[in-house]
């Protein structure tokens, strides 16, 4: 019989080690050991002996955020969780395109500026969902599949084997279901495999999104306003709406980066900021030559942002 815990010998099990890697790399984390109290067994003295791992918590001088790793997990099953993940942000994407084809209905912007919004909106509002999935090949993919859905739609609202004119007029330059084989859905197959190639830990995927949504949407918003002087080679291009690609982009990027980072996804630094800077200026550039107009900027944007950041990243 035990007369005290100093007394007790103990086995310990071998440890379960369980990691997410949502959270921050192992060197930022401090081992927790946890003993249990005594138990008796067989007149003997079995002591649990468990190790698990502690976020250490850095604060900054000056800074008075507290950087933190957080593990969106939905529930205590990871497939059941990247199910629940997969739902919620199919949901929210759903309800984006849902929400402008209204105001398309209503004349609550003018066609050219709602196109745009839903440009802008729905890429980056699906990139914020990313934390709420599981690392590792299923997240990604699970997470692709739900913009792979409007790879779906836009096949078959654009062939007219389904009807639905509010999305055609939200989504097109003129009101002609063909157009969403084009730039849309050019638009939703870039999304979808820069999260199912790629995922949150490349800044390729980052520098892709971004400068197709943000970047390209911008351009287009100004430059219908500001943009009086035309570019040299290309009178369908404005200076101010290629100024305007290159920022939106390049400060999409920089914010997604440090988002992800505080996840623990990419580790921020100058080196990959000066890398979305490449990658939206070269972009923007592409953007504001002729054969971008001829093909679709949707598609030229794409390949320049994972081409050049596959180069600099």
């Amino acid at each position: 019989m035990c007369s005290s815990k100093l007394s007790c010998s103990f086995h310990a099990s071998p440890p379960s080690l369980r990691y997410y890697p949502h959270s921050r790399p192992l060197s930022n984390l401090k081992p927790t050991f946890i003993l249990a109290p005594c138990q008796r067994i067989n007149n003997g003295c079995t002591t649990r002996f468990e190790v698990g791992f502690q976020t250490s918590l850095r604060r900054s001088r000056g800074d008075p955020a507290t950087k933190i790793a957080a593990v969106a997990m939905l529930h205590p099953n990871p497939v059941v969780s990247d199910l629940i993940a997969t739902g919620l942000s199919g949901t929210i994407a759903l309800s984006i395109l849902r929400f402008f084809a209204e105001t398309t209905k209503r004349h609550v912007f003018d066609q050219k500026l709602n196109r745009k919004l839903v440009h802008i909106s729905i890429g980056l509002v699906f990139m914020l969902c990313w934390p709420i999935f599981s690392s590792g090949r299923r997240g990604a993919l699970l997470a692709a599949s739900t913009a792979g859905v409007n790879i779906i739609r836009m096949l078959l609202i654009g062939s007219g084997m389904w009807k639905d004119e509010a999305t055609v007029k939200s989504m097109s330059r003129f009101g002609d279901r063909r157009e969403l084989l084009k730039g849309p859905l050019y638009y939703a197959l870039t999304i979808t495999g820069a999260c199912a190639i790629y995922w949150r830990t490349s800044p390729v995927a980052i520098a892709a999104i971004c400068n197709l949504c943000a970047g390209d949407g911008m351009a287009d918003i100004v430059g219908r306003r500001f943009g009086r002087q035309k570019i040299p080679y290309n009178k369908n291009k404005s200076i101010a709406g290629s100024v305007a690609m290159a920022l939106a982009g390049f400060v999409a990027s920089v914010g997604f980066m440090y988002y992800f980072a505080s996840f623990g996804y990419v580790q921020k630094s100058w080196e990959m900021l000066l890398g979305f800077l490449v990658v939206s200026l070269a972009s923007a550039f592409v953007e504001s030559l002729p054969i971008s107009t001829e093909l679709d900027d949707n598609l030229t944007v794409t390949l320049t942002s994972i081409l050049l950041g596959n180069l600099v990243f």
